[in-house]
């Protein structure tokens, strides 16, 4: 089966500083990837050309085979986004800006109206969907967010950052969902800070330092690889990003 994300020979400099150096990295449907690093190690720069905000100063990233840059529309139109920073209109209800998204969509009124209860059930909005979204504290956001990311059914979901900010409750809805979708085949992009959520949901993860791809391959054979030396995931992690 062909990869649904296709990064060849990705990079991206500002100015002097390059920020992704030559990835290359392969996803396929009906997988969680993980990306991990430190602040600058070049995974928000990787998320923005995957998502089309940014185009690759090399390289190229193709999603279920339409180039991010030569096949813009066709290519986003496989994916949902979930930045780190939330952003709703304030003076649209949850509700309201659901419809926007849908309505950007081409849905019909009536198929709008069974997208938007469908995802008000799955994340849990029923309480404060019809609130301005002015209101919404972090979590309510991400929530309506996500949501907002599903409507369309992606084949890839794209997130940054996803569990900063939400309440113990919210972590496990998403964390749950997130399992459930890649099961039925969706492909999820995460890039996280967050080690114990790529342990816990990841089926691969990757490790970037200074814009190099350090490591991609599942928790275990991390560990395997690493045999005799402390098996927590942060300490593996701390190892391969400080002694490279």
């Amino acid at each position: 089966m062909p990869p649904i994300v296709e990064f060849s020979s990705v990079g991206r400099d500002y100015g002097s500083k390059t920020a992704v150096d030559a990835i290359d990295l392969q996803l396929h449907e009906g997988e969680l990837f993980a990306l991990l690093g430190h602040n600058g190690a070049g995974k928000t720069t990787a998320v923005k050309m995957l998502v089309g905000l940014l185009q690759p100063g090399t390289g190229s990233i193709r999603i279920g085979g339409y180039d991010v840059v030569e096949s813009t529309r066709e290519a986003v139109s496989l994916l949902g986004y979930v930045p780190d920073q939330p952003y709703l209109y304030d003076k649209l209800s949850g509700y309201e800006f659901l419809e926007f998204i849908a309505e950007i969509y081409g849905f019909d009124a009536k198929v709008i109206k069974e997208l938007i209860g469908r995802e008000i059930d799955r994340f849990g909005l029923a309480e404060f969907v019809h609130d301005l979204c002015e209101s919404y504290s972090h979590g309510m956001k991400q929530r309506t967010v996500f949501a907002a990311a599903m409507l369309h059914n992606p084949r890839l979901l794209v997130i940054d950052e996803p569990m900063v900010g939400l309440d113990p409750q919210s972590i496990r809805i998403v964390k749950d969902l997130l399992r459930e979708e890649v099961d039925k085949g969706l492909c999820v992009f995460m890039s996280t800070h967050t080690l114990t959520a790529a342990e816990e949901i990841a089926d691969r993860i990757g490790v970037m330092r200074k814009g190099q791809l350090l490591y991609v391959g599942s928790v275990d054979e991390l560990r395997k690889s690493h045999a005799g030396e402390d098996q927590s995931l942060e300490s593996l992690y701390l190892k391969l990003t400080n002694s490279t």
